[in-house]
């Protein structure tokens, strides 16, 4: 786990500049179970749209019930779509290491075991390899973490949509206990990070 809070977590020394204008850029990302990353990132202000999907494997294997033997390659993954002009790669991947999941847990996320649900990001291009790449680095050298960051680092080949019951999931199921104990803590922390950010902007 972090040693320090999400308003303490350091920013990204290598990161993608704000776009000129409005527009759309995505990330990929993998923190165990989509359902709670996907709720973070709902909730993140410059996001555009968020969804769960599976990464790491072939098209014929990208259904939940496959993905969840743990033996196709895929990992339970998010699509997020951002505007860069609000919001940079690097602050993507802040919330993700920060809040969205702890990325020193290898092949697991708590209770949920397997490599469906490893610590993995998957870049869409160079430049977001490097970002992605630099800031693990950073993180590990800071010791920001009780242990040494897991997260996989894979150029993306593919992102397949998940069955559609499992969009927006958390938002439709507040009452699933899962969502309560696992989703619901890190939106609440998530908007406390946001509200300070606010804070500091206004000062």
């Amino acid at each position: 786990m972090a040693r320090v809070t999400p308003e303490e977590f350091p920013d990204p020394v290598v990161d993608t500049a704000l776009a000129d204008k409005p527009g759309k850029s995505r990330a990929v990302l993998a923190g165990g179970c989509f359902w709670c990353v996907e709720a973070v990132y709902k909730n993140l202000e410059g996001v555009v749209s968020v969804k769960s999907g599976y990464a790491g494997g072939s098209a014929d294997t990208a259904d939940y019930e496959t993905v969840s033997t743990g033996t196709t390659g895929h990992a339970e993954s998010v699509e997020v779509v951002y505007d860069p002009s609000r919001i940079s790669y690097g602050q993507i991947l802040k919330v993700f290491f920060s809040i969205a999941h702890d990325p020193t847990q290898r092949d697991r996320q708590g209770g949920d075991v397997g490599r469906q649900y490893r610590s993995a990001i998957f870049p869409v291009d160079e430049e977001q390899k490097r970002v992605a790449a630099a800031y693990v680095e950073q993180l590990n050298q800071a010791h920001v973490f009780d242990g040494a960051i897991v997260t996989e680092l894979t150029p993306l080949q593919a992102f397949f949509e998940a069955e559609t019951y499992h969009q927006d999931y958390a938002a439709r199921n507040p009452l699933n206990p899962y969502i309560v104990f696992n989703a619901q803590p890190k939106v609440r922390k998530l908007r406390s990070y946001q509200a300070s950010l606010e804070k500091v902007r206004n000062r």
